[in-house]
């Protein structure tokens, strides 16, 4: 008994080091790099399969496939997951695939997006229409950017989209300057469970439409960006919920630093996007504990029941991490950058299936379009040079 006792802590890992004064040691070495030939190969492969898992309509996802993990979805509730999985399967093609047929699929995906912007609430306690402004406003706020949507006949509708995600999320957007996904349905209208990774995702949103010339309301981002700032512990962890006070125990649960990995890497991307006071030396800390404990994300990866693993790590924290990972290891300096991404590609190259996709979380059809769009943008940021 005495031994398994010991093993545990040994699993359970030791005293997390201070973020405000990290001992940073960098990333540690990987074996063997993957080859850039095999990297490339996946996007190559993960694009093709979002052009051939594309819905008639344009979309990915939908409600096919449905599961107890999403039981309690209504209609509009896996409408807004479809606009959400189609706005992040159109970035992933506009940045990493130029064949004819992306180009195509990715066309049609916009053209759904734009027509579906106006998502309705689900329910009084139900918000998950938040999923679907923050990353359908991302999918047009990129095309705005890019060179083929810009100025182009589809300008005009792109940017009417954009308007209207933008106007839901100031709608939806809490008291405490927060997006939730659940809300209470005794409480006030926007009053709900702000999480720090949506309020994360949202406020990288709300920079990508900023900078792609779209008029952003300043005191949203600037309100967003505080309750992302206040999610942040002493530890470098970032809560999963926008607490007033960190609740008693969560700090050796689901609010200790392994617990937080997949919520750090977003929230110091939103931090750093939107002008918070943040190091690199705190980047790179975040990186950093992101390999090291990485085995928590492992073990939470395709569990069906949310937050069941260590630490009460979710299946869906998988990808979603290690895209915003990735987007940090943009913003640091070419040799380090080298130091991260061999790291970062051997844990999406390990994930891949054999048709390309990847998967971290089953929530019906919606599951292999998101994590494939995640996990080649993941592989794209690690390319040196693009």
């Amino acid at each position: 008994m005495i031994q398994v006792f010991l093993g545990l802590l040994v699993l359970l890992g030791s005293q997390e080091r201070s973020a405000s004064s990290p001992a940073l040691q960098g990333p540690a070495v990987v074996e063997k790099a993957p080859a850039p030939a095999d990297v490339r190969n996946a996007i190559a492969k993960g694009a093709d399969f979002l052009v051939k898992s594309q819905n008639a309509d344009g979309s990915w996802g939908g409600v096919r496939n449905k599961t107890f993990t999403d039981s309690f979805a209504n209609v509009e509730t896996h409408h807004a997951w479809t606009v959400a999985t189609t706005g992040l399967c159109c970035v992933a093609l506009m940045e990493l695939s130029q064949a004819p047929e992306a180009i195509a699929a990715c066309d049609r995906g916009l053209d759904y997006i734009c027509a579906n912007a106006d998502l309705k609430r689900p329910d009084q306690w139900d918000t998950d229409n938040t999923w679907g402004y923050i990353y359908g406003l991302q999918g047009v706020a990129k095309a705005l950017a890019h060179p083929r949507y810009k100025g182009s006949p589809r300008d005009g509708v792109l940017r009417k989209a954009a308007d209207t995600f933008l106007s839901l999320m100031k709608k939806y957007q809490s008291d405490k300057g927060g997006w939730a996904y659940y809300a209470d349905p005794e409480g006030a209208y926007v009053t709900g469970l702000e999480t720090s990774f949506g309020t994360a995702a949202g406020v990288i949103a709300l920079c990508d439409a900023r900078d792609a010339g779209l008029a952003v309301d300043e005191k949203m981002l600037l309100k967003a960006r505080a309750a992302v700032e206040r999610c942040r512990l002493p530890n470098g962890a970032f809560t999963y919920s926008n607490d007033v006070i960190n609740q008693p125990g969560n700090s050796e649960f689901i609010n200790n630093v392994k617990g937080s990995l997949g919520r750090i890497q977003v929230c110091h991307l939103a931090m750093l996007r939107a002008g918070s006071k943040i190091s690199k030396e705190q980047i790179r800390w975040g990186l950093d504990q992101f390999f090291e404990h990485h085995k928590f994300l492992d073990v939470g990866r395709m569990k069906p029941i949310p937050h069941e693993a260590y630490y009460a790590v979710a299946g869906y924290f998988y990808f979603f991490g290690h895209y915003y990972a990735g987007r940090l290891l943009e913003t640091l300096p070419p040799n380090e950058r080298a130091e991260y991404a061999p790291r970062l590609q051997k844990e999406i190259l390990k994930t891949i299936e054999s048709d390309g996709a990847m998967w971290d979380f089953y929530i019906s059809s919606n599951t292999r379009p998101y994590g494939t769009s995640f996990g080649i943008m993941t592989l794209g940021s690690t390319l040196i040079g693009g």
